[in-house]
């Protein structure tokens, strides 16, 4: 499984880096192509640890990073990575884990169904991925990847044509088997997580030098 969150990671790059080429391409739309930037809460289900370990309700931080490419003015499709830290709650046993996940998610815009303003956007995103699970300190050798399906809302408010910040919350499912703690160890976690982050978008495409002629 790590081996294929590499395939993962290599087939992001070379999207973002398809989708930063079609910039020179596109002339006006700059709502098409837009790179998105997050930061904020965590909280993981209570069933995703080994009995004798339990997890803050809320962990920060969790780090969203994606670009997103809409071909319908209502459709589209997103490719994200995000990083979360998890750790122990208050006199509980101690450990602390990084969580990681890289998802491929429909994005649908539902503007016209709820008529915003034009300053507003309101998008609905779901999609399978994977999730990687590296715990720390005593536990480092008890790394575990498994699939995962995520959905979330995201609220955008327009500063500019090419900049909105947004709020964005996303619940990730983890599909994931139950693991031995004797064989297998202590300090995973293979559960589900509720993430809550605000951040900003920036648009990738429209022609930046037309405002200059």
């Amino acid at each position: 499984m790590i081996s294929n969150l590499k395939i993962y990671k290599k087939t992001f790059y070379a999207i973002a880096f398809m989708l930063s080429c079609f910039v020179s391409v596109s002339q006006g739309d700059t709502s098409t192509i837009k790179a998105q930037f997050a930061l904020g809460l965590n909280s993981p289900s209570k069933n995703g640890f080994v009995n004798g370990f339990e997890g803050k309700t809320s962990n920060f931080p969790t780090v969203n990073l994606g670009i997103q490419y809409m071909f319908k003015p209502i459709l589209g499709v997103k490719l994200d990575y995000s990083f979360s830290r998890i750790s122990n709650k208050k006199d509980a046993q101690a450990f602390k884990l990084n969580y990681s996940r890289i998802n491929l998610q429909a994005v649908y815009n539902l503007n016209r169904i709820f008529n915003l303003s034009q300053n507003k956007g309101l998008f609905v995103h779901a999609g399978p991925g994977l999730s990687t699970v590296k715990p720390l300190g005593n536990f480092t050798q008890n790394k575990a990847s498994f699939l995962n399906a995520m959905t979330g809302v995201e609220l955008h408010f327009g500063i500019s044509d090419k900049l909105s910040v947004y709020t964005d919350v996303s619940y990730i499912h983890g599909f994931a088997k139950d693991f031995n703690p004797i064989s297998d160890g202590f300090g995973a976690f293979n559960g589900n997580l509720l993430t809550l982050t605000i951040g900003a978008s920036i648009s990738l495409s429209g022609c930046y030098y037309c405002e200059q002629r």
